[in-house]
């Protein structure tokens, strides 16, 4: 199942960007494969915090060398970000490039790794204005979903930028991937996720 929010803003203007992550309750339903990078305390942390990638210089060469992309997230401490800067035309595109303002650059590894186990979900607005995010499989049932949902739409309303004026939600729509809309009164959101 996925949301879709139209919001009154215009991404174009870097001072109206909406963009952060959300822990959703119940999480998505995939299976999350987590890249760490690190060395020393922080690399033992990451493994024992369940990721499934554990490494350092080696992983940044094996990505160089072989194009290797077998994860859907990265996670780095900062001092390994000079040599993860070099991965930047690879994971850049891909959108598996780790950001600190999405929390996966952090000293705090295991926190990290465990919330992308859990179902942290990142949302970016398109230059259309329109942020699309996964909310679970149709097979959670209504009120994890509802759950789910509303933790997503608290946080894009408390991402709202200074900048941005008039309607901020102007529509939402809910849909299974590939079907049809179902089109949710945006009026109803706020006064339920606030």
């Amino acid at each position: 199942m996925e949301l879709a929010v139209k919001l009154g803003v215009d991404p174009r203007q870097a001072d109206q960007n909406v963009r952060g992550t959300v822990v959703l309750p119940h999480g998505t339903g995939k299976s999350v494969r987590v890249l760490v990078l690190a060395k020393g305390e922080k690399a033992k942390e990451a493994t024992e915090a369940g990721a499934d990638h554990v490494g350092a210089d080696d992983i940044v060469k094996r990505i160089q060398e072989e194009q290797w992309l077998e994860f859907d997230t990265a996670i780095a401490t900062p001092d390994m970000m000079g040599a993860v800067g070099r991965l930047g035309k690879i994971l850049g595109p891909r959108g598996l490039m780790p950001n600190p303002k999405v929390g996966t650059v952090t000293f705090d590894v295991g926190k990290a790794v465990r919330e992308a186990k859990a179902g942290k979900v990142e949302f970016r607005v398109e230059k259309a204005g329109i942020v699309h995010v996964p909310i679970g499989k149709r097979s959670f049932g209504p009120e994890r979903l509802l759950e789910n949902a509303h933790a997503l739409l608290a946080s894009l309303l408390r991402a709202k930028p200074a900048a941005a004026k008039g309607n901020y939600m102007q529509s939402v729509a809910l849909s299974t991937t590939m079907g049809p809309a179902v089109r949710i009164d945006p009026m109803a959101v706020r006064a339920t996720a606030a």
